[in-house]
């Protein structure tokens, strides 16, 4: 199926500089956010202070200065340091709070936020204790804020599918205030297929299904997330133009892929912005949308992603920040109509622009 092209009375063309501003000021979806990934230092040394934990940095700048990553797992090691400090309910609630706050600025109309419970069960935390404060943050951004906002449950790659099991087993009771799961944490090693049966047990709970596949995993893993996992959404999935049969099928299929421009270069999946393969990924016709992935760590949140793409890769045009914005809602969990509202806002941003 090709993209969403843009209706013809809209202007297909713009001055750079109004681009930009457009691609700021129009309702957006967020669609990979590590909730976990967007604890700012300065919350982390408050939380740390209120919570008594002790950290292994003197200083908020010295923290930052640790944001210095040569791969995902030298993130990870500093990332779950910081979660250390998510203690009690205020805690997360404060987290995902301060997250909306900062998606409000940038016009994110609609987030689907992933949490990592192993990340805090495994310290003692109770994890109706981390849905609670994150859910009580969810209903106070639609009431107060006007932002949509579900969470999804991730499962952590590097652990076995039992703990997985288990974890799912603990959040079941709690189905509620969450509407999917997903598999994140260190991707080589970890195929998809090694969580096939916590998987089928979340989809016959009414779970939808989500992966990370194809960030620096092969386009196997990609193929095997659909195929195994049968999920609805490859998190990532850059790495799928090394296989121009895949790249067919998402295409044909509407998969959506949720790309992380600023973490992919962070992480050096791509060594600048200006090699990133998302021109190819729309010209290709997938459903690619663009997301802060752990925005504390890599750089920026939505708009931060939107501009850095959109200044190092200057063949992007109106069509393509249409097609991206469009793809966020049409690739959200969100109902029928609420799609249809958003893209009627999208359409009304870009008339004035």
């Amino acid at each position: 199926m090709p993209q969403p092209p843009l209706p013809a009375h809209l202007p297909a063309s713009l001055p750079r500089e109004r681009l930009l501003a457009l691609l700021q000021a129009a309702p957006k979806a967020e669609l990979h956010i590590h909730i976990e990934g967007s604890l700012e230092p300065e919350l982390i040394f408050q939380l740390a202070q209120r919570n008594g934990v002790p950290l292994a940095y003197a200083s908020v700048e010295a923290l930052r200065a640790a944001y210095a990553f040569t791969d995902l797992q030298s993130f990870l090691d500093i990332y779950y340091a910081g979660a250390s400090v998510l203690l009690h309910e205020a805690d997360f609630f404060d987290m995902a709070w301060a997250y909306f706050l900062r998606a409000q600025a940038d016009h994110v109309v609609h987030a689907e936020l992933f949490f990592d419970p192993q990340t805090h069960t495994e310290r003692g935390v109770d994890i109706g204790v981390v849905i609670a404060g994150l859910h009580r943050a969810c209903q106070q951004a639609q009431a107060q804020l006007g932002i949509s906002a579900s969470l999804i449950l991730c499962f952590l790659r590097h652990l076995d599918e039992d703990s997985a099991i288990a974890t799912l087993n603990a959040a079941l009771p709690h189905h509620d205030k969450f509407i999917g799961v997903g598999l994140d944490s260190s991707e080589r090693g970890h195929p998809p297929e090694k969580f096939a049966r916590v998987f089928a047990q979340a989809k016959a709970a009414g779970l939808h299904l989500v992966a990370h596949a194809g960030e620096e995993g092969p386009p196997a893993y990609i193929e095997s997330a659909l195929d195994v996992l049968q999920v609805e959404r490859i998190d990532h999935g850059v790495r799928s133009t090394d296989s121009p049969a895949l790249v067919q099928r998402l295409a044909a299929s509407r998969m959506p892929l949720t790309v992380c421009p600023l973490s992919n270069v962070k992480l050096c999946v791509f060594p600048t912005m200006a090699d990133h393969n998302l021109p190819a990924l729309l010209s290709a016709g997938l459903c690619a949308t663009v997301n802060s992935d752990d925005p504390a760590y890599f750089g920026g949140y939505m708009n931060a992603n939107l501009l850095a793409t959109f200044e190092a890769l200057p063949q992007l045009g109106v069509a393509e920040a249409w097609q991206l914005l469009h793809n966020s809602f049409e690739a959200s969990f969100a109902s029928a109509a609420q799609k249809a509202a958003w893209a009627a806002q999208l359409e009304a941003a870009f008339a004035s622009a």
